[in-house]
């Protein structure tokens, strides 16, 4: 049976990506001075505005506004005439501290006060479900469609910092389509970039170029074929955007910071958030054991779902769906994950190491299938023990 599937990404100067980089960029802020601060961070952009919201319960000192300004300078909105530049752009904000009512669950969990386990003393910051998967497909263990689409929204970010494509400007999306018959792996049916630009350049330049030193810097040959579909700009003219163009929203992006609608997602953001937060430090877990659990053989697909009650640092539910493809029944891979991985809340900290200032890079291109050692999520360091079961 022939199937598509479709992914998308963004670059980091996309409205939604500014936000959830600010928050991030915030979080590591907090964490550099103070490893304990809580974090509940979020932001709103839009015309020569940002505003800052949450909670935050911190020893540290974060100058927001500064904060702000630095990472839409980073990121390369320092010009006026793009309509929002780190010069110019007012910085509001409204942050006040962890509500007690949140915090005297997650200082001191239920569990805690029966079992005494160092564990059990953090609870979760929140309800929820998480989802981690993984597959065999790509090096990066996630589906191609997803890989291709993270390369290509960052591929489109490094021609314009490195002034390949000096005309292009920091705003811009991907979209990858892969065709599969009988889920195995044919070809890229079509792909879709919108990037800004400049005004003084042509459609047939930005084509010509998007293609050779975007599209084909990345995709590999062999998944293409004269009736793969190409669109660059298929509005013909992407001169406004950034948060001129559109407003963005602290954790708009779920999907695209995900597994690009390929597994299901989480109920919850990640950015903005410290690993109290099970939204962001669940699904690292989840992440980490259904890449793992691959590795090892013992499926050739994973999806781990987990939920979370406020407050309680034990997991409600976990549960593997290994869609057919597991060397044993989905039960017996759902005992083997409970029994190697443990996902209370202090218990992913600790393993993961999620106290460091590491996240504002988490904020772009994905938070899976990155070959960087701070994203410990996406290490493979249980395989061996894994394979024994």
């Amino acid at each position: 049976m022939r199937k598509l599937i479709t992914s998308e990404s963004v670059t980091e100067g996309h409205p939604d990506k500014v936000c959830d980089q600010i928050s991030d960029a915030i979080l590591d802020e907090c964490l550099k001075q103070d490893k304990n601060s809580r974090v509940a961070c979020e932001c709103v952009t839009t015309t020569g505005l940002v505003l800052v919201v949450g909670e935050i319960s911190t020893d540290a000192y974060a100058p927001i506004e500064q904060i702000a300004r630095n990472t839409i300078k980073e990121i390369g909105y320092d010009d006026p005439k793009l309509g929002f530049d780190y010069q110019n752009v007012a910085v509001l904000t409204s942050l006040i501290e962890q509500s007690p009512d949140i915090a005297q669950g997650v200082d001191d969990s239920q569990d805690y006060k029966s079992t005494n386990d160092k564990y059990d003393k953090i609870g979760a910051g929140d309800q929820g479900m998480v989802f981690g998967y993984a597959d065999d497909e790509t090096e990066e263990y996630l589906p191609l469609s997803v890989v291709y689409a993270q390369k290509l929204s960052k591929r489109l970010t490094e021609v314009r910092k490195e002034k390949i494509l000096d005309y292009l400007r920091p705003d811009g999306k991907s979209q990858v389509t892969v065709e599969y018959d009988d889920d195995i792996l044919k070809r890229v049916d079509s792909i879709v970039i919108s990037t800004q630009h400049s005004e003084d350049v042509s459609l047939d330049q930005i084509k010509k170029d998007i293609k050779k030193e975007v599209i084909d810097y990345v995709i590999e040959e062999k998944y293409i074929d004269d009736n793969t579909k190409i669109y660059i700009n298929p509005t013909g003219k992407f001169v406004i955007g950034g948060p001129k163009g559109d407003s963005g929203l602290t954790g708009r992006k779920i999907v695209v910071d995900a597994y690009g609608g390929y597994s299901k997602t989480g109920g919850g953001a990640f950015s903005g958030k410290d690993a109290t937060k099970v939204d962001r430090s669940g699904a690292y877990m989840a992440r980490y054991a259904a890449k793992n659990m691959v590795a090892a053989g013992l499926c050739k697909k994973c999806e781990i779902g987990v939920s979370y009650a406020i407050g309680v640092a034990k997991p409600l539910s976990i549960y593997v769906d290994s869609f057919g493809s597991g060397k044993y029944d989905d039960e017996k891979l759902t005992e083997i994950v409970k029994e190697v991985f443990d996902f209370r809340p202090q218990a992913i900290i600790d393993k993961l190491d999620l106290q460091r200032p590491i996240f504002k890079k988490t904020a772009a291109y994905g938070h899976f299938g990155r070959d960087d050692s701070d994203f410990t999520w996406e290490k493979l360091d249980q395989v061996e023990e894994l394979k024994k079961k």
